[in-house]
């Protein structure tokens, strides 16, 4: 009988499951349940977009690409990120098309991690972070950000963590789960303590095209700092492209040249008929984007003002498609919170211990559902706080 645990990957059986997926997996094997726990958009893909993908299917024969992606998508990500981030990118060298944003983090890590090498991990943060870095060999080093600052990385709190082992800094924002931004001001303090420093950031920027009232700024915008810089972008989101499967990466040539090696080796070329659908996605589609970015605005707002009246307190996020209420008035653990509301409400909602452990005492609540939806989970979740003795008006 062969012994498993001898043979897998220490790293691996030592890597915890994804605190997200659990509660997903739970909640589908329930009747009557709202979820509100994946970050999965409720809006369809924008019907050009699939329309096109229909036509590749029907007129092209369907082959690999490039690695690093069609042409004709490398330069439109390239005219994109002129117009969004005011940054250009050389789309023969600097762009890699990836296999979702998860993918170009992944080679990221990789290409740029050393066996023992620290990476800063803002937290609370998305949930792929520290496996990827601890695959790579590195060694994650979290740093955790605080409500009464909205959860920014502040200058203080990047300096107190850098060492001389510190490689790079992982930048998620607009942030997953807390919906927090950072603006220009912020991000040219966090670059005067990295300016004479060797080290490099991964600014995941996923949700950038999700802002309400300041528009997202990238830390390349900061003189000095896109050489520094590998970007990561994609459509899951923006574009209500979650199983299209396609991201991308721009990132200064020479670290680009090392980071499509990876992919090349692992993938060959990001999926053929996405990367046509995300060409027409790019040049007629932003206006989608704009109407979808409303909608969340609607329901940001109404989650917002719900949770601060029932005692959830929460400030109000200005990016992504997620609140994180506290639920300390309760006294429960966010785990605990989570699963008796699954449980005796049929809400799923996802503990923020999930995201780090300065998490701890929240929730992260999506609201890539419709209106509909949020007020109904409101109602229950009103009702199970009545019942566990949270402070409410």
């Amino acid at each position: 009988m062969l012994n498993y645990e001898n043979i897998l990957s220490s790293v691996v059986q030592e890597m915890k499951p994804s605190g997200i997926r659990r509660f997903f997996d739970l909640a589908a094997t329930m009747d009557d349940v709202i979820s509100l726990g994946v970050g999965e958009p409720d809006f369809s893909t924008p019907w050009s977009i699939r329309k096109e993908a229909i036509d590749v299917l029907e007129r092209r024969k369907i082959v690999y690409t490039a690695n690093a992606g069609l042409v004709q998508l490398r330069e439109e990500v390239s005219a994109y990120q002129e117009r969004k981030i005011h940054t250009h990118y050389d789309p023969e060298h600097e762009i890699v098309i990836t296999v979702g944003g998860s993918e170009a983090i992944d080679i990221a890590v990789r290409g740029l991690v050393n066996r023992g090498d620290e990476v800063l991990i803002v937290e609370p943060s998305f949930v792929c972070y520290s496996p990827i870095v601890q695959m790579a060999g590195g060694i994650p080093i979290p740093i955790p950000t605080k409500q009464e600052n909205h959860f920014k990385l502040t200058a203080q709190e990047l300096r107190e963590k850098i060492t001389d082992k510190t490689k790079l800094l992982v930048l998620p924002f607009p942030n997953n789960p807390t919906g927090a931004i950072m603006t220009r001001e912020d991000l040219e303090q966090i670059a005067e303590v990295l300016r004479d420093t060797n080290i490099m950031i991964l600014s995941d920027e996923i949700y950038s095209a999700m802002t309400y009232g300041k528009k997202h700024c990238s830390i390349v915008e900061i003189d000095g700092m896109k050489e520094r810089t590998v970007v990561v972008d994609g459509f899951s989101k923006a574009f209500a492209m979650t199983g299209w499967r396609l991201g991308y990466l721009c990132a200064p040539e020479p670290v680009a040249k090392q980071l499509v090696k990876i992919h090349q080796y692992i993938i060959m070329s990001s999926p053929t008929v996405s990367q046509y659908a995300a060409i027409t996605a790019l040049k007629e589609c932003e206006h989608d984007v704009e109407r979808m970015v409303k909608e969340y605005n609607i329901r940001r707002r109404y989650l917002v003002e719900a949770f601060n009246r029932i005692g959830m307190t929460c400030f109000s996020p200005e990016g992504a498609f997620y609140v994180f209420p506290s639920i300390q008035s309760t006294g429960m653990t966010s785990e605990e919170f989570c699963e008796k509301l699954l449980e005796e409400e049929r809400v799923a909602v996802v503990p923020g211990n999930a995201f780090g452990e300065s998490g701890e005492g929240f929730v992260r609540v999506s609201y890539a559902y419709s209106l509909r939806h949020l007020m109904e989970a409101v109602s229950r979740m009103t009702r199970f706080l009545e019942k566990h003795g949270g402070k409410h008006e």
